[in-house]
């Protein structure tokens, strides 16, 4: 992320913040829509921690995946610290370590 080099200058630190969250979010989406099947969701879900009935009850949901990748249950079993161990860096971390050196 170099880019972050050329505004570690400016004050841009809500804007870190929320292309952060966006992008989450998005990655959340894009592993939703990767399990693809209903049984693979469910067994996802149950791995990571959440019980059975709640497992089928996301499944099984007929929302769209925008709005599933900000639900309580995604952002809980598939947390910020498993994107990061999955190797997502965080842009507010980089533009903060780059920051305060300015």
């Amino acid at each position: 992320m170099e880019w972050i080099n050329y505004y570690g200058i400016a004050n841009m630190k809500k804007v870190a913040e929320n292309l952060d969250g966006w992008l989450r979010r998005r990655i959340r989406l894009c592993i939703w829509k990767g399990w693809k099947k209903i049984k693979t969701k469910h067994e996802n879900l149950v791995k990571s921690g959440l019980n059975t009935n709640k497992a089928w009850g996301y499944a099984n949901t007929r929302k769209g995946y925008w709005i599933i990748s900000n639900s309580p249950i995604l952002s809980r079993t598939l947390t910020n610290k498993h994107l990061k161990e999955m190797g997502l860096t965080s842009i507010l971390e980089t533009y903060n370590l780059k920051h305060q050196f300015c």
